[in-house]
């Protein structure tokens, strides 16, 4: 597992790989954005004196900064980290801020079953042995309840026998506690399969004799490969003598048993018996419960001496339990609202097939007859066939780790997006090699949740579906605040393009400033409208409720890039709007405009310059849907609007405060001025 964790590559997200594409675009635009406007200015306006070639220069610099949306980082880290914060109040812990976003684009969901599907609550329901069947009552780790026979009300002695064997049996060969609390309720320590035959055991009172009985020695632990665990038992009863007792998968067990337990007897376990035992377990999976048996050997003296799974032969077969781990109501309906989203489920399990199958069809993952695959099936394909089968194939069972991550590379090798869970050390690298690494956070092993990008403190498949939508949510607000800072940006750059080129061709000047060139907004202005258009409505935006059910469309494709050509479009259009509404107000402003009176240059451009900054405030509404109106939802976002507030407040100052005016090449308006400038600032509304 350490060799695996090792070589497994941990990759960049969804996320990470498009805001390093996005950088890189946006790097080469806007050196390409500086260069051209200025070699524009230069071409039709006169660049006769140094101060000239020092305006060119500071306005080449300005629209770079113009051009670049330098909140972006601090912005994206701060929406990540509320979406952190608001999924850890619903139990879903996200150890990378990156991961948040990933989640929303998964289209695959590997689960576990126990304990994520299921409610980790292992009862033993049903015992086989030789001599008859039993049903077992009561649920829960509570020990109360009963063993009916079929067909009797009570247990005769030799079913009786075989079944302390079975539970005792079972109750040695693992590691797990149970203990009454103080308040006479049952907790369990450990694994809740193995707790499951101490409760069984303590119902059938069979529990007092085997710990005054039975020492172990040593132990031949459970691994997934093995799919069995045996322990190394002295029997102060018989002399001391040493006792294997062994608890595995039915299928696995059974190859390894050549006599049965009947009554106190030990009998062949020829081709006849084995054939029953099997339909056994093939009837108890199909009852959808899980599957575990228990087969012993005594030990010759000295065998114990090599302590591996030389062991493991020649074993006494004595029966199987079905155990009974009911599916989660809530997982059920979190499955039916993953599906709706477009997202498959995949279950991947170290039970039985048939029971893996049964859970998966109750849950609604698939169909009563859809196809299983095991891990015997998965070492048969090779790496072409295996991508075939994972489009298909939504139920794995009788894995190992090996296998898990497999699948995981075969579903990201075909473009899925893999959100994978797990809890042993065996998960860990399927769970570092996934997209979204999932760990339980009640039955998880540390291992796991160090692999792992985010952990379930509830160990509840319903939470990773909520914090997929969550996911999906903060993807929007991402885009949303991604099209307004753009479009925003390019608003400035067109304004000051087009106002150069427009003022070369009709031969202005800016005379007020002793100045050859005219610039319809100084570099200062560009600034002062990056510092209060950028960060607050930007950030506001990030916290965007909700609009319309994000759970109703499919999820984005790996391939899929978070700026694609219809915000390209959007960007532009927008920006070409706000740089006309900027422009047409300088224009009506300037002498011969449609604003009666004689203007200068200064008063244009505070006008023009207003007018760019309410265009960009209007545009906060704009940018939250490329679908909806922004008159949807008007008022659903307070942050938002306290943002927009604050924003004019603060152009307000910088118009009528006589220091700023100084500061920015401003001049103070007359309430008729502001009531153009925000008519004309809000075309891009309509």
């Amino acid at each position: 597992i350490a060799t695996m964790l090792d070589e497994t590559r941990e990759e960049a997200t969804p996320l990470q790989r498009e805001v390093a594409r996005l950088g890189r675009i946006l790097g080469t635009s806007v050196v390409i954005i500086a260069a051209v406007v200025m070699a524009t200015l230069i071409i039709v306006q006169p660049v006769e004196t140094p101060n000239d070639i020092a305006t060119v220069l500071l306005l080449g610099v300005s629209l770079a900064v113009a051009a670049v949306p330098e909140g972006l980082p601090a912005i994206l880290s701060l929406v990540l980290a509320l979406g952190v914060q608001r999924m850890a109040a619903h139990n879903a812990v996200v150890k990378k801020l990156s991961s948040v976003e990933t989640l929303g684009s998964a289209t695959v969901i590997c689960s576990d079953k126990t304990g994520t599907l299921t409610r980790s609550q292992m009862t033993i329901q049903r015992v086989i042995t030789a001599s008859g069947e039993s049903r077992v009552t009561g649920t829960g780790y509570s020990p109360h309840g009963t063993f009916e026979a079929q067909g009797s009300a009570s247990l005769d002695d030799a079913l009786r026998a075989e079944h302390i064997v079975v539970l005792s049996g079972g109750s040695l060969a693992g590691n797990a506690g149970l203990r009454m609390l103080a308040d006479g309720t049952w907790a369990i320590d450990g694994d809740p399969t193995e707790a499951a035959f101490l409760v069984a055991e303590k119902k059938l009172g069979a529990d007092t004799r085997r710990q005054a009985r039975f020492e172990r020695t040593a132990e031949l632990p459970f691994t997934s490969e093995r799919k069995m665990m045996s322990t190394i038992e002295r029997d102060r009863e018989h002399g001391g003598e040493l006792v294997l007792i062994a608890k595995g998968a039915p299928d696995v067990l059974m190859d390894r048993c050549t006599g049965i337990r009947v009554g106190m007897d030990i009998r062949p376990f020829d081709d006849i018996v084995r054939a029953k035992a099997r339909a056994d377990v093939e009837r108890l999976s199909n009852d959808a419960l899980r599957t575990l048996a228990v087969a012993y050997r005594p030990l010759v003296p000295g065998e114990e001496a090599k302590l591996d799974g030389s062991l493991e032969r020649d074993l006494i077969f004595v029966g199987t339990v079905g155990i009974i781990d009911p599916p989660r109501e809530e997982a059920a309906i979190a499955i039916a609202e993953a599906q709706r989203a477009g997202i498959r489920v995949v279950m991947i399990t170290g039970d039985h097939p048939r029971t893996a199958a049964r859970i998966a069809a109750q849950l609604g993952i698939t169909s009563n007859d859809a196809r299983v695959l095991t891990g015997t099936d998965l070492d048969a394909l090779d790496d072409m066939q295996l991508a075939r089968a994972v489009r298909e194939t939504q139920v794995y069972a009788r894995v190992a780790p090996v296998h898990k991550l497999r699948i995981v590379d075969a579903l990201q090798t075909d473009g899925e997006i893999v959100a994978m869970t797990g809890d042993g050390v065996n998960d860990a690298p399927a769970l570092k090699s996934a997209d979204i690494g999932i760990a339980m956070g009640q039955t998880g092993t540390e291992v796991t949740k160090e692999a792992a990008k985010m952990i379930l403190a509830d160990d509840n498949f319903a939470t990773i579906v909520a914090a997929v939508r969550e996911g999906r949510a903060i993807f929007d607000n991402i885009r949303k605040f991604l099209r307004y800072l753009l479009s925003s940006n390019m608003g400035e750059v067109l304004t000051v393009f087009l106002g150069v080129v427009g003022a070369g061709v009709i031969g202005l000047d800016d005379a007020s400033n002793g100045a050859g060139l005219v610039l319809p907004l100084l570099a200062t202005q560009i600034l002062w409208i990056n510092l209060i258009t950028d960060s607050g409505p930007a950030l506001a935006m990030g916290v965007d409720p909700e609009i319309g059910d994000v759970m109703e469309r499919p999820p984005r494709r790996r391939s899929s890039p978070t700026i694609d050509a219809r915000m390209w479009r959007d960007v532009l259009s927008l920006g070409l709007v706000m740089a006309l509404a900027a422009l047409g107000t300088i224009d009506i402003y300037l002498p011969g405009g449609l604003v009666e009176g004689s203007h200068d240059i200064d008063h244009a451009r505070t006008a023009g310059f207003t007018t760019l900054v309410f265009a960009q405030l209007f545009n906060a509404f704009c940018a939250r849907s490329d679908v909806i109106s922004a008159f949807t939802h008007w008022f659903a976002n307070r942050w938002l609007w306290a943002a927009v507030l604050l924003s004019a407040l603060l152009q307000v100052a910088v118009i009528h405060l006589s220091p700023l005016n100084a500061a920015f090449g401003t001049v103070p308006l007359a309430l008729d001025d502001w009531l153009i400038c925000l008519a004309m600032g809000s075309a891009v509304l309509w």
